[in-house]
């Protein structure tokens, strides 16, 4: 998730980091101080991981061709924009036709 802007300045996620190595120990600036890398990763990892799932547009496709289901009556029908006609799931009854079938 690092990516090299300049000497010592990198992108982590949606963030611009300043960076030192000192006595072989990988140092990040925050704040008025350093963390290692190691606490940075803790710290940050999890809350930049979330803003680039949230920006993610392949991620909100999806959810919005997700599977909608609906009950009609005693019947579960799911819907979906990738299939081409629903389907009758495990409520419905074997031998009754659904009421907004017609023949």
């Amino acid at each position: 998730m690092f990516m090299r802007e300049s000497e010592g300045v990198y992108q982590f996620g949606t963030k611009r980091i300043a960076v030192r190595v000192e006595k072989d120990k990988i140092n990040i600036r925050v704040g008025g101080g350093y963390l290692s890398i190691d606490e940075f990763l803790d710290q940050y990892t999890p809350t930049e991981l979330e803003k680039l799932e949230r920006k993610d547009p392949l991620k909100k496709f999806s959810e919005k061709l997700a599977v909608q289901k609906m009950i009609v009556g005693k019947e579960v029908r799911e819907a979906s924009p990738l299939r081409a006609s629903p389907t009758r799931g495990p409520l419905a009854s074997p031998g009754r036709q659904s009421p907004n079938k017609r023949l």
